[in-house]
């Protein structure tokens, strides 16, 4: 982590030097046997006419190429000429790194020599149309570099030895296909060559008249910046002849192209064998509160057609509005808090419908061969459920709801321990129903004091019935084992009569408690009421 803190200031540093920050080299490739030239670019921010350049090579130790003798200089086939470094004979010893620098200002290059040239230029004309052949200007040396000459272009097309024009009046289909564009140099009274591959493509297209037109921005056009921030706005056009001009103004002023004034706009050309395009790119290094009060107008001139021009503004950037975030906010807060008191209070009529209509509900197969195991304990308030009661509990969960049951008077053979027998039941229920009862028909409240610390152990599930009275009278009524149980397990109040509707409050309950039955209802239930 601390690694990544240092590493953060020193991005910026790196970043604000021109140069400093290490840069992508430019890879050149050349032909073994011909002339090539790496040219030193002129850095931003130094006075190129009292800087000292340097070139170096990087191979396993770093040579440097300034300071060489020319005798040295021609030994290893390399001349330093201005801003240039012209190789004359290109072989495998002159391919790696090189580096030209002024001061913490550098670029680096990648020169690597092959037995043919690989790298192919394209040029698209149109048919009976005019077509200049403009052979590439790549790794040649500058014009007028001392004591080199350089001779005219000769043109070769692909299979035929006769040399070819380097314009077409009206080029036709016939004329496509690949060229070989020959440079030669005359340097101590020899002559070297570059070659370079060019593809023309000839297409149907009909050409449009050349005329003059700004493409972008558009008139008005209002940029939203932030104060402080750098911004480039770009002005494209398209040109009609090469004497037309692109150009921005700050007010009825132009703009100057010095890059050291805090605004000041540069221009690059864009060539194809149909139109030319120009972009003027509006630079403000830190905008200003006075760059927003003035207007810029991107001015094209023409000599064939009227002049056109926009103009544009700037315009701080809104604050953000935290308004309409806060109400989203809130309204999903809203939506959740509400969604959450729905389920809450419709938990169990909503898990209910899922499961009986859409059954949704995951199915185990837990080896069990009982739903639940009903077993009866002793109420102390003579308020549990009568025989009545209990019988059409046993006949709902059986007979409609379609739960299996195993009762301790029917499912239970004698002949055994009475608490193994009914750990056994319990082993093979996958609920164990617990119903308030007076008198007691089963060992209910004794045996369960009996069996509880094997409930406690195997976690099993369970469903303590409790009755009005039995809540009433609170917790001190229940033996100690059996209140234990209770604050264990799921409980549901049986209401008496009004619990006895299977659409009751009280049924409800027992089945969002209870699992879902193996088998189906025999009966279909009353339809539920949310």
């Amino acid at each position: 982590m601390m690694v990544k803190v240092l590493l953060v200031p020193l991005f910026f540093l790196f970043s604000s030097l021109s140069g400093v920050f290490p840069q992508r080299p430019t890879e050149m490739c050349v032909k073994a046997g011909e002339i090539v030239a790496l040219q030193c670019p002129h850095f931003r921010g130094y006075n190129h006419s009292d800087a000292k350049l340097t070139w170096t090579r990087h191979t396993s130790q770093e040579t440097g190429l300034t300071n060489t003798p020319l005798v040295e200089q021609s030994q290893m086939g390399v001349l330093l000429l201005g801003r240039s470094l012209v190789i004359l004979n290109a072989s495998v010893n002159h391919q790696g790194d090189y580096s030209c620098s002024l001061g913490n200002a550098s670029r680096q290059f990648r020169l690597a020599v092959c037995t043919t040239q690989r790298r192919t230029y394209s040029v698209i004309c149109y048919v009976q149309k005019s077509c200049p052949m403009n052979c590439p200007e790549v790794g040649i040396p500058a014009v007028n570099t001392l004591n080199i000459t350089s001779n005219d272009i000769i043109w070769h097309k692909e299979n035929e030895s006769l040399p070819k024009a380097d314009y077409f009046s009206s080029v036709e289909e016939n004329d496509q296909g690949v060229y070989t564009c020959t440079r030669s140099y005359l340097y101590d009274g020899q002559i070297y060559n570059k070659t370079f591959i060019v593809k023309l493509d000839v297409q149907q297209k009909r050409q449009s008249e050349k005329s003059a037109a700004i493409i972008s921005p558009r008139m008005n056009d209002v940029f939203h910046v932030d104060l402080g921030s750098t911004v480039v706005i770009d002005c494209k056009a398209v040109l009609s002849s090469d004497f037309d001009e692109v150009f921005w103004l700050s007010g009825d002023s132009f703009v100057e192209r010095n890059s050291s004034l805090p605004v000041f706009y540069n221009y690059t050309h864009e060539y194809d064998s149909e139109e030319t395009k120009m972009t003027a790119s509006l630079v403000f290094k830190k905008v200003s509160e006075e760059d927003l009060s003035k207007k810029y107008t991107c001015k094209l001139d023409s000599d064939s057609v009227p002049s056109s021009s926009v103009t544009i503004t700037l315009a701080q950037k809104p604050c953000p509005s935290y308004i309409s975030l806060a109400l989203g906010i809130v309204c999903v807060v809203l939506v959740m808090v509400f969604t959450v008191v729905i389920y809450v209070k419709f938990k169990i009529n909503i898990t209910l419908f899922l499961r009986d209509t859409l059954g949704c509900h995951s199915r185990t197969s837990d080896g069990k061969s009982y739903d639940a195991f009903l077993m009866c304990y002793k109420s102390d308030t003579d308020a549990g459920l009568d025989e009545e009661g209990r019988k059409w509990l046993k006949s709902v969960l059986e007979e409609r709801l379609g739960y299996s049951l195993c009762l301790y008077d029917r499912d239970i053979l004698p002949g055994k321990a009475v608490a193994e027998a009914v750990l056994d039941c319990i082993e093979q229920s996958r609920t164990v129903l617990l119903v308030p009862t007076s008198p007691d028909p089963d060992p209910g409240s004794g045996l369960l004091s009996v069996i509880h610390a094997a409930l406690v152990e195997r976690q099993t599930h369970l469903v303590f019935i409790k009755t009005e009275t039995t809540e009433a009278s609170r917790s001190g009524s229940l033996p100690e084992a059996l209140q234990l149980l209770s604050e264990a397990g799921d409980c549901v109040t049986w209401k008496g009569t009004r619990s006895m509707p299977p659409s009751s409050s009280f049924w409800k309950q027992l089945r969002y408690h209870l699992p879902v039955p193996q088998h189906a209802p025999k009966i279909s239930l009353l339809p539920q009421t949310v």
